[in-house]
């Protein structure tokens, strides 16, 4: 019986903990969190580099393209070698990546990463080589050079290694400096155009409604489902970031879908706080078959004639649980389903099956995505 509570408690627990996620999150959100000013955002970069000092542990002779970028780097250095005399065990060659933030100026500091592209065991120790980033149109936006963090290791011998983590990826902190800016037109005129990062047409109403309520007139107006068109106010001409700043602290609490989403892999459920279900009976029940063999040895009786034997026996036993079968009234919350199907003693498993049930039956009043 205990064992029985717990199984039931645990699910339980886990579904009240998920109602309260989902009741704060239903709260009012500010709207620098949920909309973004078009035109506003970060740029990738990437680039091809050298990951020089490792200890043997860099690419083998056999990736060229490591041995032909150490030559042509020696060569404008004024060091003139031939490409068969230099071997690489201390060199990888690298791609590297960085993200260009908005409104970064030159002389800036960003995070590069990078990642092994040859056959290299690990880049611990190693130094990056001053490596350009080039961003979509072909032009240098940063230049990148630095020791590589690692946050792996991975020793080995001939018979048995060791590895934690992933050695050959690392990231330079603040090891990609700025050299070209990026010019942002954050709105035409006296213009902003806000796009919310998940479409929905009551999100943006709402958006639209508390920023004219906040700054009077009709200065907000919807465009779709995703975007706002903002007229700065005539006050704010010459004040552009503080009418900006001022916007983006109004709190609009977003809509959502009604959605579950499954994850049969892992067993993991995530209810939305508006999903509904209609009236429906809910039975659940499992029946196990236990089938086992044992050997018996028939031995016949003192001189007596025959032979000895083995006769093989099968034992079948089937047992059922008992089906509660559990009414859910129209229109219950997630409260009231999680309380609904714990009292029948469903388990991750089983719910995902019983969702799944109900969505075929109709009753479901959200979508179900299976992942």
């Amino acid at each position: 019986m205990e064992n029985t509570k717990h199984k039931i408690f645990k699910p339980l627990m886990i579904l009240v903990a998920l109602v309260i996620l989902f009741a704060t999150s239903a709260q009012a959100a500010r709207i620098k969190d949920i909309a973004k000013i078009e035109g506003v955002r970060n740029n990738q970069l990437v680039g091809y580099g050298l990951v020089v000092g490792l200890n043997g542990s860099g690419d083998s002779q056999s990736t060229e393209f490591t041995i032909q970028s150490l030559a042509n780097m020696l060569e404008r250095l004024g060091v003139a070698v031939e490409p068969g005399q230099i071997k690489v065990d201390n060199v990888a060659a690298v791609m590297v990546t960085a993200e260009l933030p908005p409104f970064a100026k030159a002389g800036t500091g960003i995070d590069a990463l990078v990642s092994s592209i040859g056959d290299a065991d690990s880049l611990v120790g190693g130094t990056l080589l001053m490596t350009p980033l080039k961003g979509p149109d072909g032009q240098v936006y940063a230049v990148a050079q630095g020791p590589v963090v690692v946050g792996a290791i991975a020793f080995g011998g001939k018979a048995a290694t060791v590895q934690k983590n992933h050695p050959t990826a690392g990231r330079v902190p603040d090891g990609a400096l700025v050299e070209r800016e990026v010019q942002f037109d954050f709105g035409v005129g006296n213009q902003l155009t806000y796009r919310i990062q998940q479409a929905d047409f009551t999100t943006i109403s709402r958006i639209s409604r508390v920023v004219n309520e906040r700054f009077g007139g009709d200065i907000a107006r919807s465009v779709d489902g995703s975007s706002l068109q903002v007229s700065i106010p005539e006050f704010y001409h010459d004040h552009k970031i503080d009418f900006i700043a001022a916007l983006e602290e109004l709190e609009v609490r977003p809509d959502t879908v009604a959605r579950i989403v499954i994850n049969e892999k892992t067993g993991t459920i995530v209810m939305g706080e508006d999903v509904r279900i209609a009236t429906v009976a809910v039975s659940h029940g499992n029946l196990n078959l236990v089938i086992s063999e044992s050997a018996r040895v028939s031995q016949p009786n003192p001189l007596a004639e025959g032979d000895t034997v083995v006769v093989p026996e099968t034992e079948i036993e089937v047992t059922e649980e008992i089906g509660n079968l559990v009414v859910v009234d129209r229109g219950v919350s997630i409260g009231e389903i999680a309380r609904g199907l714990n009292a029948i003693g469903a388990t991750p498993r089983d719910l995902i099956a019983i969702f799944q049930a109900i969505k075929a039956s109709g009753a479901l009043h959200a979508e179900l995505v299976i992942l």
